[in-house]
């Protein structure tokens, strides 16, 4: 049996703990009936929070790819899955409608040539043309 020293919580007010913030954390908001409990947000004469000081954050598109291509390749990933691969187009097509995939993604795919294999969305994005990222930056 471990010790927990002259640390006051254990296993029991761990447990406690947890069972009296599930609702808040579940809620992904405060769920308190008293106002006076609640976290108060920043004044109106406080700075605003900034994630990174003194540098810009860049985020969402890789360098080599548009936010369009971004977009297209993560609903092709989400209506595909990794199971169907390596896969041809036709299999890639009857995924995407049994998916209810967006028609335009089936539009897009449409186009791929009938017998060149794909190992994986990239190669799919690759071969529509669009934009891949570029680790050599």
């Amino acid at each position: 049996m471990t010790t927990h020293g002259r640390d006051k919580t254990g296993p029991f007010r761990d447990d406690e703990a947890k069972r009296r913030t599930e609702g808040e954390v579940r809620a992904n908001r405060a769920i308190r009936a008293e106002e006076e409990r609640e976290p108060e947000p920043s004044g109106e004469d406080q700075p605003d929070v900034d994630r990174a000081p003194g540098t810009t954050l860049h985020g969402g598109t890789p360098p080599g790819m548009t936010a369009e291509d971004v977009e297209i390749r993560t609903e092709l990933a989400q209506h595909l899955g990794r199971s169907i691969y390596p896969a041809r187009r036709d299999t890639v097509l009857d995924t995407l409608r049994r998916n209810h995939a967006p028609d335009r993604l089936l539009d897009l795919v449409a186009d791929l040539p009938e017998e060149q294999e794909y190992a994986n969305v990239q190669d799919i994005v690759r071969a529509l043309g669009l934009g891949v990222e570029d680790h050599r930056t």
